[in-house]
């Protein structure tokens, strides 16, 4: 029965961990009535599921929800509200305030906003159930939280303000909402989270185990495994590789370095070593050839010297990762790092460019090796103009041009040609 029909627009930023909480709430909002719609001028609640990992981040944000017509509602939830909530509060006319992942929680926040009423709700930290109604970004893919939180302290992280301590679901938990999902025609499975590497730490249980079930189940589906932090991974790496190499993992590996120096690693309190990273590194690529490897730089971090960055400059050019997601260091609210002596902006961009550019040449050198490549794609999405995208075994997105529709199709291609961010294939 229909208790409300305010139409609401839901629009989510940041990691999937987020985009899958933006599912939630627009899945709850509709099963209780309200109308979840797709563009902004047709809704009267405009509800921003927000991110705030970095100053740039947060800015785009801000500018976003200051730009909200004041003849509709706004609602603001994630992340940003709890990681900084003074500039929302002096920048930003809202009605209604949460913190990430609200749930079902989040239909109360808004019977209440809709009947004028001005809601702050910023209470403890949240996990909602795994089973609660969702509305997909992409039917497609199934994004699955495994973990809320992280065991890190890392000096110039800020979501553990807004995600808080370590909360696992069980492996039960995980494998029945794969199981649904499946059966609503899911192909990818993302298993997400902060730190997918410390999943089950709080519980006894572990990833590799969590992985081995859910391979298990019936099914042509492919797993993605989300960021995991090296020190969890050295724990568990043999049991981990291992289970990476069932066929329906790809062999995708997130494993974030942040720094090829040591001593700046400390500084981030990053609990492990360029050797332990090279270690992880050198262990899957020897049981999985072509693993495509992705990892995470800042550039500029406080107390990076210039022979430190050259370290990282290093050390990517040795482990050739295929994706470098390179970060100029901003300082963020209340963490360690907003202390320290920063570098100057200029220096900060000119390490990210270089580190930017270093990184695209080694990512299409990594991308030419597949020319020639015969095998399926999954095709998930549709890509630019009259084109297609999917995804290899090794998660390398592969474009094809033209022609019917691919999508939720697993298609025979041979790579033809190679660019630094994808690869341009032809059906067989």
């Amino acid at each position: 029965m229909v208790e409300d029909s305010t139409r609401v627009y839901v629009e989510s930023f940041g990691c999937s961990a987020n985009v899958a909480d933006g599912e939630v709430i627009a899945g709850c909002l509709s099963e209780a009535g309200f109308q979840v719609v797709g563009c902004p001028r047709d809704a009267e609640i405009l509800l921003y599921n927000t991110c705030a990992v970095k100053s740039p981040t947060e800015n785009r944000v801000m500018d976003v929800l200051r730009k909200a017509p004041r003849d509709k509602r706004l609602v603001v939830t994630g992340c940003l509200p709890l990681i900084n909530f003074e500039r929302l509060k002096s920048e930003v006319e809202f009605d209604g305030v949460t913190g990430p992942a609200p749930g079902s929680q989040i239909v109360e926040v808004l019977r209440r906003v809709a009947a004028g009423e001005k809601v702050v709700f910023l209470g403890g930290v949240s996990q909602p159930g795994l089973r609660l109604p969702r509305i997909p970004v992409n039917p497609l893919v199934s994004i699955v939280p495994i973990n809320y939180g992280c065991q890190g302290n890392c000096s110039y992280c800020c979501v553990r303000f807004a995600r808080g301590q370590l909360r696992s679901y069980s492996v039960d938990e995980v494998v029945e909402r794969v199981k649904q999902d499946l059966v609503s025609g899911a192909k990818e499975m993302w298993l997400t989270s902060q730190d997918a590497a410390c999943y089950g730490k709080d519980i006894g249980a572990g990833l590799a185990d969590l992985l081995g079930r859910v391979c298990g189940l019936d099914g042509d589906f492919f797993v993605r495994v989300g960021m995991m932090n090296p020190n969890h991974v050295v724990g568990m790496l043999n049991e981990l590789v291992e289970a990476y190499k069932c066929g329906k993992v790809f062999k995708f590996l997130h494993l974030p370095v942040q720094s090829g120096d040591d001593e700046v690693l400390e500084l981030m309190n990053r609990r492990y070593t360029v050797d332990d990273f090279r270690a992880v590194v050198r262990a899957f690529r020897k049981e999985i050839p072509r693993l495509t490897l992705s990892t995470d730089v800042i550039c500029g971090f406080p107390g990076e010297s210039r022979e430190a960055f050259e370290r990282t400059k290093r050390l990517l050019a040795e482990v050739q990762p295929d994706i470098v997601n390179v970060s100029k260091f901003f300082s963020r609210p209340r963490t360690p790092a907003e202390k320290m002596a920063s570098l100057s902006p200029e220096e900060v961009k000119r390490r990210s460019k270089a580190a930017a550019e270093l990184s695209r040449r080694i990512s299409f050198e990594r991308n030419r090796a597949w020319i020639g490549w015969e095998g399926t794609a999954l095709f998930d999405e549709m890509g630019k103009g009259e084109s297609w995208v999917g995804r290899n075994f090794a998660y390398k997105p592969v474009v094809v041009k033209g022609g019917e529709s691919l999508v939720g199709r697993f298609v025979p291609v041979r790579v033809v040609n190679a660019f630094s961010s994808y690869l341009e294939a032809e059906i067989l």
